[in-house]
């Protein structure tokens, strides 16, 4: 017998850390084939748009604030499924029972999963400004070509943690990684259209619709008016599929 197992303290509280329990969160998003392939080809989407973007159009469009804002379109786009995966990963590959073995408080593990997608959101963030950064120094034709608003910096990182919060929450909800990724995708598209069809939701449209209060995040600073119309559209896609998600990840049975 080693002399840890002779001296182990029965009494002792053995249980991770919140940040040994976030950074091994952090971990599943790419140490599995399907996350690994999903941020490699979101990083390569964000590669492909900033070089369109630098080798097209007119040189005042070869600034960093404007091939920044189109990177930032990239990345939310595979990014959110991610955060599906992270969640329904638990129970499609049958790890919850071992997950919830080692940490009971499933609730604690749902927090950590959100701060470790948190964390990953700044990242790409801050990978999304590099290839920026690169992609301006290769053709910096534009007046001003290297401005970038630091408001705009900032808003980009809170649209990226809403749509990747947005995802693990429909993750958590549905708990399965197919029917979760289709919502993703199909709800958003299926509620703008519905709203701008008919006449009478326009107003609606502007306060709930993500297509349009969320993009206005990337694209110039904004009033507070505007932030409230954000919040209002973080409560609807973020928020309440959060809350359903927490209630069926905590009470749901494991199979």
């Amino acid at each position: 017998m080693s002399t840890a197992a002779a001296t182990y303290d029965a009494g002792r509280d053995h249980r991770p850390g919140f940040a040994q329990l976030t950074k091994v969160e952090l971990r599943k998003m790419y140490d599995t084939r399907a996350g690994f392939w999903l941020l490699i080809s979101g990083l390569l989407l964000t590669l492909a748009t900033a070089l369109i973007t630098v080798l097209t159009g007119s040189d005042d469009s070869h600034n960093l604030g404007n091939i920044f804002n189109n990177c930032s379109q990239a990345i939310n786009v595979l990014l959110p499924v991610v955060g599906i995966l992270l969640v329904t990963s638990e129970w499609s590959q049958r790890t919850a029972l071992l997950t919830f073995t080692m940490v009971p408080q499933r609730g604690r593990v749902l927090v950590a999963k959100i701060a470790a997608s948190m964390v990953l959101s700044v990242v790409a963030v801050v990978v999304a400004l590099a290839l920026s950064a690169v992609c301006t120094a290769i053709n910096p034709a534009a007046v001003d070509a290297w401005h970038l608003d630091g408001g705009i910096l900032g808003q980009t990182v809170v649209f990226t943690v809403l749509s990747m919060l947005g995802g693990v929450g429909l993750g958590a909800a549905i708990l399965v990684s197919a029917p979760a990724i289709v919502a993703l995708f199909v709800l958003g598209l299926a509620y703008s259209a519905i709203t701008h069809l008919i006449g009478g939701l326009d107003g609606l449209a502007n306060w709930t619709d993500q297509s349009e209060t969320f993009a206005d995040l990337t694209d110039h600073a904004l009033s507070g008016h505007e932030w409230a119309q954000v919040a209002t559209t973080a409560l609807l896609w973020c928020a309440l599929p959060l809350a359903i998600g927490a209630y069926r990840f905590i009470r749901g049975e494991i199979r």
